[in-house]
């Protein structure tokens, strides 16, 4: 853990998509265990920004610590945080135990966690929108990730899935973790967060 107890210190980030700037001069710093609500409009930036501390693509301009090493230390950050994405990245062929086999063999807690265990040896490509998105947080969960980047993860889930995905977070805030969360639902995770970030036009609003 770095020496300033900053998990996330990001200055004057910007990315850009030809002329448009999808995130522009975005700077903030989160500590361990803080969960972070990054609110905006569709194209504000949310998911840009996510992919940009997740190190899924390069910024164009800026710097920033995550875990203690700069951005271009791309292999180390993702051995240390986990990404979920809005494509799941799973793969079809394979069973939702064996695709969370390819992280640990202890797989059969985490799928009861998620609510998936009578369905662990299932490929995914029977899986709904909503049963893959329950593997993807089971894969996060066996990341044991010090920050973990959850683009709108209440999304294709139903009643039960809002409850999984509060009941993620807290478990990973209280295992010291860190959380930023990009999100359509400001009000339900409003209650969750302890910094909201709200982005328009790819700036800090």
């Amino acid at each position: 853990m770095p020496v300033d107890g900053l998990a996330i210190d990001a200055a004057h980030l910007a990315r850009r998509y030809g002329r448009r700037w999808a995130v522009a001069d975005v700077s903030f710093q989160l500590r361990y265990g803080q969960v972070m609500m990054v609110a905006g409009r569709n194209g504000s930036g949310k998911t840009t920004l996510l992919r940009i501390l997740s190190t899924a693509i390069r910024a164009d301009a800026g710097r920033a610590s995550v875990n203690g090493h700069d951005l271009r230390e791309r292999e180390q950050i993702r051995r240390e945080t986990a990404l979920l994405a809005h494509q799941s990245y799973l793969y079809e062929s394979l069973t939702a135990r064996e695709n969370l086999s390819l992280i640990s063999r202890q797989t059969t807690a985490v799928l009861e966690r998620v609510g998936l265990l009578d369905r662990a040896d299932d490929p995914v490509s029977t899986f709904s929108a909503g049963m893959r998105k329950r593997v993807s947080f089971a894969r996060v969960l066996l990341q044991k990730p010090s920050i973990a980047f959850l683009d709108e993860p209440f999304g294709q889930l139903d009643p039960e899935g809002f409850e999984l995905v509060e009941k993620v977070v807290g478990e990973l805030k209280g295992s010291g973790a860190t959380v930023v969360i990009a999100t359509h639902q400001v009000d339900r995770v409003a209650r969750l967060a302890d910094v909201q970030l709200t982005l328009e036009n790819g700036r800090v609003a």
